[in-house]
């Protein structure tokens, strides 16, 4: 599998970045899209075009991780009518907020199914998706993207009390978000994670490698990794648009 992060930032992006989007690429070419955040579109096409696209899989409906999949409709209408593309996208997504799940729908050009805590799916022979609900303000999943050698958990936005541990252990990456820096971490946070709790999580579940993510546009990226860095113990990186990743 081959990992490309689109986008890291939120809850805006930064300059010439976007905010949420992972482009997964199986063994047998299967291209998914992990969350569409603002700016994601144009950074996709700089890898391939945005018709290509296999499956996209929004792990919730908040603007930060979403903004582009409106635009990305439109996209797979102009490819379909050209003849470009001969089947509607498949995508994954919880149907709440129902205002925003509504809108998913486009047409024949996209072909919605619910994502929920039950969700499994294959995206090849070799390569499945399976979904865990994670501790958010509204329905939120991590995905788990599994082959016969390598396992991807992209832990989406997700609160310190999220039952980490009914997701299987030593993924080869964990995708893991930082939304704080731990002097900025709200008393009562209970939607994301601060810089050490990411760290925390990532001993947890003994990822192999921890690939730190959700960040803020402003924030040091030397303070982001020296905070996680003294809680985990293994291998990581700070996210950024065009850090690829390939798992052989």
């Amino acid at each position: 599998m081959q990992l490309t992060v689109l986008g890291c930032h939120s809850p805006f992006p930064a300059p010439d970045g976007a905010t949420p989007g992972y482009l997964i690429t199986t063994k047998s070419g299967k291209q998914v899209l992990l969350d569409c955040g603002s700016g994601v579109l144009s950074q996709l096409i700089k890898y391939i075009p945005p018709y290509d696209l296999d499956m996209v899989i929004l792990s919730h409906l908040h603007h930060d991780h979403i903004a582009d999949f409106f635009v990305l409709q439109y996209a797979i209408m102009v490819a379909i009518k050209q003849g470009w593309r001969t089947k509607p996208l498949q995508i994954y997504a919880p149907i709440k907020p129902l205002k925003w799940s509504k809108n998913l729908y486009y047409g024949d050009y996209i072909d919605v199914r619910e994502l929920n805590e039950k969700t499994w799916t294959e995206l090849d022979e070799d390569t499945t998706v399976r979904s865990y609900r994670t501790n958010h303000s509204v329905p939120c999943y991590a995905l788990e993207i599994q082959d016969q050698k390598h396992i991807i958990l992209y832990g989406a936005d997700s609160g310190y009390e999220t039952n980490w541990n009914q997701m299987k252990k030593n993924p080869d990456v964990f995708i893991c978000e930082a939304t704080y820096l731990e002097s900025d971490m709200p008393a009562n946070a209970k939607d994301h994670l601060s810089t050490c709790q990411a760290g925390e999580i990532a001993n947890l579940l003994n990822a192999k490698h921890l690939v730190v993510t959700h960040l803020f546009p402003f924030y040091d990226r030397d303070d982001l990794l020296h905070e996680v860095m003294s809680t985990y113990k293994g291998f990581c990186d700070l996210a950024q648009t065009g850090f690829i990743l390939n798992l052989k």
